[in-house]
């Protein structure tokens, strides 16, 4: 939306055009995030990357008994957070073994794991 269509919808200047802009700018930032928030709302993946907080280098079976899935279906969830970049992979013989690929994907699930006990503990207003 250009700055000139938002004082059509706006009768009220709350910021001024520079700061607008500045915001318009550092929103770009977000580019990037959404695909990572897509794979994190599937509540199967969200399972299994608990599962591997819990226990690293879990094998596809174990992930598959854990998850209540087929080894099909849990190879599905796998092979798309390994390639959002959330899960890695290792051979281990025969067997493949997942692990978490960093703590950047710990730190968010345990960050909505809080917020949502937050939610849970904390009374909805209703004004």
């Amino acid at each position: 939306m250009s700055l000139l269509s938002h004082h059509h919808l706006c009768h009220t200047d709350c910021h001024t055009p520079e700061r607008l802009a500045e915001l318009r700018q550092a929103v770009s930032k977000t580019e990037g995030v959404t695909p990572i928030f897509k794979a994190l709302a599937d509540e199967t993946r969200v399972k299994i990357i608990y599962a591997l907080l819990q226990e690293p280098d879990l094998c596809v079976c174990d992930l598959a008994e854990i998850a209540s899935l087929t080894v099909a279906a849990t190879s599905h969830h796998l092979r798309l957070l390994k390639n959002m970049g959330l899960a890695r992979s290792r051979k281990d013989g025969k067997l493949v073994r997942y692990s978490l690929n960093d703590e950047h994907v710990k730190s968010i699930l345990e960050e909505a794991l809080e917020h949502s006990a937050h939610l849970r503990s904390t009374p909805v207003s209703t004004g």
